[in-house]
């Protein structure tokens, strides 16, 4: 039985993962784990895609190189994907989401290739990483939260700082 849960926090790139993931860590003393920078530094890849200037995960690489500290728990996962995490180790999924000219620009400024930032635009507006979340796992622990603004970002980290104390409570051994 883990002692604190997992929480993975995803959506398209740009929507703010990273900043919200750092925050919760910090402020709950969590991990931040960072899943590409596991994929870098457990080489968990297949090569570099220069089309999308990313590198081609190795999805079974990756979930051997998390496996223990995730079964450990108190890992706050972040990436643009949730599909590939069994269930059992996944306690939350938080899918961030921001509006498409918010994203447009936030891309841009990170230089995004065009094809690439195309891509992330459209699936944001098919909503296609929270089809993801639905269709691998139960919807109560689903939380959809928009990402639009600083303010956006505090009062998700509080409602989910809130959720991670309530699971705590919850799973006391007595």
């Amino acid at each position: 039985m883990r002692q604190s849960p997992n929480i993975i926090i995803t959506g398209t790139p740009g929507v703010g993962k990273t900043t919200h993931c750092e925050t919760l860590a910090e402020r709950i003393g969590a991990r931040h784990v960072s899943v590409n920078q596991v994929v870098k530094d457990n080489e968990c890849h297949e090569g570099w895609d220069d089309e999308y200037q990313s590198w081609i995960v190795d999805e079974d690489k990756l979930l051997d190189a998390l496996e223990k500290d995730v079964k450990d728990g108190g890992c706050i996962i972040d990436w643009h994907a949730c599909d590939l995490f069994p269930r059992s180790w996944i306690d939350l999924v938080v899918v961030l989401r921001v509006d498409s000219t918010n994203l447009y620009d936030r891309l841009k400024a990170r230089n995004y290739p065009e094809a690439k930032l195309q891509e992330n635009l459209d699936a944001e507006i098919m909503e296609v990483l929270l089809d993801e979340a639905r269709e691998s796992y139960d919807e109560e622990i689903i939380v959809e939260l928009r990402s639009d603004s600083t303010e956006d970002m505090e009062a998700n980290v509080d409602r989910i700082e809130a959720w991670w104390k309530q699971w705590k409570e919850d799973n006391r051994s007595s």
